[in-house]
């Protein structure tokens, strides 16, 4: 008989390799002191977001400014929270009883694949983005069914997301390699 309850005992989640043990270096230490401020943004969100039936139903006005604002608001949380979550070893970990399986080598080539998978697609969206985020910057472009100022906000959120991810790729290549070829010369 199927049932659809989840076995007693769930793998927990396993932090990246060497997310918590090594310590961070000199740029992860700069993107968790500009992303952690960030983090906050979630509850005022959740607030507007709330606010928005309220405003629409019974004062019949200012919901599509909630809406915009919230939008804004969640663009550069989203912006900050995946490279924040990644470099927890928290987003995109599908098997995370598998972070730590497999001889040295495997996991040596999947901690140094991951970061080489990430890099090429941020720098791409950063080359192909720019353009277009500068674009929307100098002409302060706004909300297109609100005319609401702050759209520009939203277009450079991708592009801090991609630079963000770029950086921290960066990150945990270099600390990838240098692992590789401390346990090569052991």
């Amino acid at each position: 008989m199927l049932t659809a309850h989840a076995p007693r005992s769930m793998p927990r989640p396993t932090p990246a390799p060497d997310a918590h043990d090594a310590r961070p270096s000199r740029l992860e230490g700069w993107l968790d002191r500009l992303t952690r401020p960030i983090m906050p943004l979630a509850l005022p969100i959740v607030a507007l977001l709330f606010l928005q039936w309220p405003l629409r139903d019974w004062i019949g006005a200012g919901s599509a400014q909630a809406n915009d604002l919230a939008q804004t608001l969640f663009a550069l949380y989203v912006a900050a929270a995946l490279r924040h979550a990644g470099r927890r070893g928290a987003h995109l970990v599908s098997r995370p009883d598998l972070a730590q399986a497999g001889s040295r080598r495997m996991r040596a080539l999947r901690s140094i694949g991951a970061p080489l998978g990430t890099l090429p697609w941020a720098l791409f969206v950063c080359w192909q983005g720019a353009p277009m985020v500068a674009h929307s910057v100098r002409g302060l472009e706004r909300f297109p069914e609100t005319a609401n100022p702050g759209y520009f906000i939203v277009k450079a959120a991708l592009l801090a997301l991609a630079a963000l991810l770029a950086l921290q790729a960066l990150a945990d290549l270099w600390r990838a390699v240098r692992a590789a070829a401390a346990e090569a010369s052991a």
